[in-house]
C-alpha cells in the first residue's frame, strides 16, 4: 500500500469527519474542517472549541476515528483511521496551528480559553478504492 499517495489524498480533502464516543457508549460523528497540520499518517491536528461537547467527550474517553473521502463521477474513495484524541490548551499548540482570519471565531485570540486543539494519533487505518479494501497499521 502506498502510503504516501493515502496523505496526498487526505491533503486535497476540504472536509474531514471525527467520530467521539459518548457517555452511553454511542459513536458521534462530526464533519469539522480539514486538519490544520498533518505529520505523515500519524498525527493530524484539528482546531475547535473548549466548550464544545466533542472535547468533553475526548476527555472522558481518548478513543477516537477519522475518516476522509471523495465521491467522484465514477469511484469512491475512502480512507479511515483509528487511534486517540488528545486535547491541547497549551500555548504552544495554539500557536502551532492558529491562522490569521480565526478571531471570527476565537474574539480574544490565540489565547482565547475557548479555543483548543484536537490532537488526533492514529495506529491504524483502512483505505477504501475500486471496491476493495486495505487495512494498514501506522508505525
Amino acid at each position: 500500500m502506498d502510503l504516501k499517495k493515502i496523505e496526498k489524498f487526505i491533503d486535497r480533502q476540504k472536509v474531514g469527519f471525527v467520530c467521539s464516543i459518548d457517555n452511553e457508549n454511542y459513536p458521534n460523528v462530526k464533519a469539522m474542517l480539514s486538519p490544520r497540520k498533518r505529520v505523515a499518517l500519524k498525527e493530524f491536528y484539528f482546531s475547535t472549541n473548549t466548550s464544545s461537547m466533542r472535547v468533553g467527550q475526548y476527555r472522558n474517553n481518548p478513543n477516537a476515528s477519522i475518516y476522509f473521502y471523495h465521491k467522484g463521477l465514477i469511484r469512491y474513495i475512502g480512507v479511515m483511521l483509528k487511534g486517540k484524541m488528545e486535547v491541547l490548551t497549551d500555548e504552544k499548540s495554539k500557536e502551532m496551528i492558529w491562522k490569521r482570519g480565526d478571531t471570527r471565531f476565537y474574539k480574544l485570540g490565540v489565547t482565547d480559553p475557548d479555543y483548543c486543539v484536537l490532537k488526533f494519533t492514529a495506529t491504524s487505518g483502512r483505505y477504501y478504492c475500486n471496491l476493495k479494501t486495505e487495512n494498514f497499521d501506522i508505525e
